[in-house]
């Protein structure tokens, strides 16, 4: 039986007349990296500050390491590490003080759990005296790190660490993240980039405060079931209407310089869409048929719900 490091049982969330959070349940393993995926607004940061005990919950409960995160909030606040969506560090400091002063919070020393940060560290520790406020992007994102690890958390627990930064930044950043479960971190990370849900060990997709679908991201794809092709002409819009008045065709979503089509035909082959779209005077034509990713399964259990 699994060892379940957070638990999330019918969460409820509301801001006065808005439900943010509309009844979530999911659990993290201990050991685990699970992200939460989905765009803004999809109530995962609310989900988040429940869980580190920055916020009530409306309904429902909440338990991190076994402990209520409303009766025993000073308890897990010793054992998470919280990076949060906006940089939060003191700018005006430099990047050893506000490290230095992280550590002093929980009765660490930079020196005693230097080993657990030293990998993400020590890209900034030649900048050590520079003001925080002035660091980079990519280098805010690693002292926010090594200042939520410094006192050697059981739990890490990151609100779109990766977004607005460069995508070279995006990718040191998460193979950090999976040195850091090797060591039996337990990780729970929110982002909206679904790319890397494929990073995790299991995801939770998430729309509107609900969860759509939670498992691992191979299962969630191998549920798919159904044809998808990626299809384009030299007249995109044309081509959308054109796609969505044919009754064979279920969904059409736009993925970049194509449109990603799904069809509810068994019979439909590449021949066939070419000849009905030469039909239509389309141009330019190019149609392949693909597996769907986590964003091709996001789209489609939008549609259903």
């Amino acid at each position: 039986m699994d060892e379940f490091a957070i638990e999330v049982k019918d969460l409820k969330k509301s801001y006065e007349k808005v439900e943010a959070v509309k009844g979530v349940s999911f659990s993290v393993s201990k050991g685990e990296l699970f992200g939460l995926i989905g765009p803004d607004g999809a109530g995962k940061t609310s989900i988040l500050r429940i869980i580190t005990t920055l916020l009530f919950p409306t309904e429902g409960k909440v338990t991190v390491l076994d402990s209520d995160v409303v009766k025993d909030y000073k308890k897990i606040r010793t054992n998470i590490g919280y990076m949060p969506q906006r940089f939060s560090l003191y700018q005006d400091l430099s990047v050893e003080e506000n490290l230095t002063f992280f550590a002093r919070i929980f009765g660490a020393t930079i020196k005693k759990n230097y080993d657990l940060i030293k990998d993400i560290y020590s890209h900034i520790e030649p900048f050590k005296d520079r003001l925080a406020g002035k660091l980079s992007g990519g280098m805010k994102q690693k002292l926010a790190l090594s200042c939520a690890l410094i006192h050697s958390p059981d739990i890490l627990i990151l609100d779109e660490p990766t977004t607005g930064v460069d995508a070279v930044s995006r990718k040191e950043f998460w193979e950090m993240l999976i040195r850091l479960k090797e060591k039996g971190i337990t990780i729970l990370v929110s982002t909206p980039y679904m790319d890397e849900a494929n990073l995790c060990d299991r995801v939770a997709l998430i729309q509107n405060g609900d969860i759509m679908s939670i498992d691992t991201p191979e299962k969630i794809i191998g549920d798919f079931g159904r044809k998808l092709w990626a299809i384009k002409s030299h007249n995109i819009y044309q081509l959308i209407n054109d796609l969505k008045r044919l009754d064979f065709i279920d969904t059409v979503f736009p993925f970049g310089e194509f449109l990603h089509v799904t069809s509810n035909a068994e019979d439909l082959n590449i021949t066939k869409l070419k000849s009905i779209l030469n039909e239509k005077k389309h141009t330019g034509i190019e149609i392949k048929q693909i597996q769907a990713n986590i964003e091709d399964c996001f789209m489609q259990l939008m549609t259903n719900n």
